[in-house]
C-alpha cells in the first residue's frame, strides 16, 4: 500500500522541507507542520509553485496539477467564451503554476491537437487541456507507444514490449513518427496486441486496456497522432483518470464559483456600506474581518527568494543611511 500510494515520496519531501525550514516551523510545532503538509497533499494543493521534478513524481501529483491548471484558468473561457491560444501562451500559463515546466511537454501536447502541423496555430482551451492531460499523465506510456508504432510502421513485429528505462523524472526527446506511409498508418488489431502487452508489463501509468480496445475496435488502420487524438477525446479514459470533468462540464466548478461569489459579495458590501464625502469619494472604509483561506506550505524556492529580496532591501537601506 505504501509503495502504491508513494507514501515514501511524500515523507521524504516533508522531512526535507522540515529540515530546511526548521527555524520557522519551531515556532508552531512539528505536529502542525505535518498536519498541514499532508492536508495539502490530500487536497491537491501541494504541487503549487513546486519544481517540475516533484510535480510529475507521482500519479497523484500529476492529477493534482491537471486539476489545478483547469480550475485556475477555466474562468477565462467561461467569462470570454471558448478562447484559443498558441503553444507559447499555454506554456506561459503552465509556468505560472510550475516555473520550470519544460517546453517540450507543451509542444508534444500541441502536436496532438494540431496533428504535428504548424505549431503556431491557435488551439481552443478544451482541445489543449485534454491533449495535455494525456501527454502529461501518460508520458512514459506514450514514449513506449511511439517506439512500438515505429517498429510496426517499419514492418517489424515487436516480440518484446519496450518499457522506458529512464527515471520518471526524465522525458526523452521523442522523434515524431513518420506518418507519410502509403498504407496510412498501422493495422489497429496488431497495434492493440502490442499495447495490451505493454499495459500488462509497464510499471508506469497506462490507460485501461479495455477502453483502448473499445477505442480501436471501430478502425482498421490508424496513425500515431490519430491514436493520441482518440485518447484525448475518449470520455471513458478521461473519467478513469479522474482529474478533469467531462467536456460539457469543463467550465463548471460549483465549489470555486461559490468562493468567488463570496469574495464578490464581500467587496460589494464594502462599497455599498462606505460613507461618501461631499466630493463623492469614500471617506473611510469600514474595517471588516474577511475570513482567510488556508494555503498549503510555501515552496522552498519561494521562501529563499523572499529571504534574498529582504536581505537586498536591507543592504540598500543601510547604504542610504551611510
Amino acid at each position: 500500500f505504501a509503495a502504491q500510494r508513494h507514501v515514501l515520496t511524500y515523507m521524504e519531501d516533508a522531512v526535507s522541507q522540515l529540515l530546511e525550514n526548521r527555524e520557522d516551523i519551531s515556532q508552531y510545532g512539528i505536529a502542525r507542520f505535518f498536519t498541514e503538509y499532508f492536508n495539502s497533499v490530500r487536497q491537491g494543493t501541494h504541487i503549487l509553485f513546486r519544481e517540475f521534478s516533484f510535480v510529475q513524481a507521482t500519479p497523484h501529483n500529476r492529477a493534482s496539477f491537471l486539476r489545478t491548471f483547469w480550475r485556475c484558468f477555466r474562468t477565462v473561457g467561461k467569462n470570454g467564451g471558448e478562447f484559443s491560444s498558441r503553444t507559447q501562451e499555454y506554456h506561459c500559463l503552465l509556468q505560472l503554476l510550475c516555473p520550470d515546466f519544460p517546453m517540450e511537454l507543451t509542444q508534444k501536447a500541441a502536436r496532438i491537437v494540431l496533428m504535428d502541423d504548424a505549431m503556431d496555430c491557435l488551439m481552443s482551451f478544451s482541445d489543449f487541456l485534454f491533449a495535455f492531460q494525456i501527454q502529461f499523465y501518460y508520458s512514459e506510456f506514450l514514449e513506449s507507444v511511439s517506439a512500438i508504432y515505429q517498429d510496426l510502421l517499419a514492418g517489424k513485429s515487436p516480440n518484446t514490449v519496450i518499457v522506458p528505462t529512464s527515471s520518471s523524472g526524465q522525458h526523452r526527446q521523442r522523434q515524431p513518427p513518420n506518418d507519410c506511409n502509403p498504407l496510412d498508418g498501422v493495422e489497429a488489431s496488431l497495434f492493440y496486441q502490442c499495447l495490451e502487452s505493454l499495459c500488462d508489463r509497464s510499471k508506469y501509468s497506462c490507460p485501461p486496456s479495455a477502453l483502448v480496445k473499445e477505442m480501436l475496435s471501430g478502425v482498421q488502420r490508424l496513425t500515431f497522432y490519430e491514436f493520441l487524438m482518440a485518447l484525448a477525446k475518449h470520455q471513458g479514459i478521461n473519467r478513469a483518470l479522474g482529474a478533469l470533468p467531462d467536456k460539457g462540464d469543463l467550465f463548471l466548478d460549483p465549489a470555486m464559483d461559490q468562493e468567488i461569489e463570496k469574495l464578490v459579495a464581500q467587496v460589494s458590501g464594502l462599497s455599498l456600506s462606505a460613507p461618501t464625502s461631499s466630493s463623492g469619494d469614500a471617506a473611510h472604509l469600514p474595517v471588516r474581518s474577511v475570513p482567510r483561506i488556508s494555503s498549503p506550505w510555501k515552496p522552498l524556492h519561494h521562501r529563499r527568494r523572499m529571504d534574498a529580496e529582504s536581505e537586498g532591501s536591507n543592504e540598500e537601506t543601510d547604504s542610504s543611511e551611510n
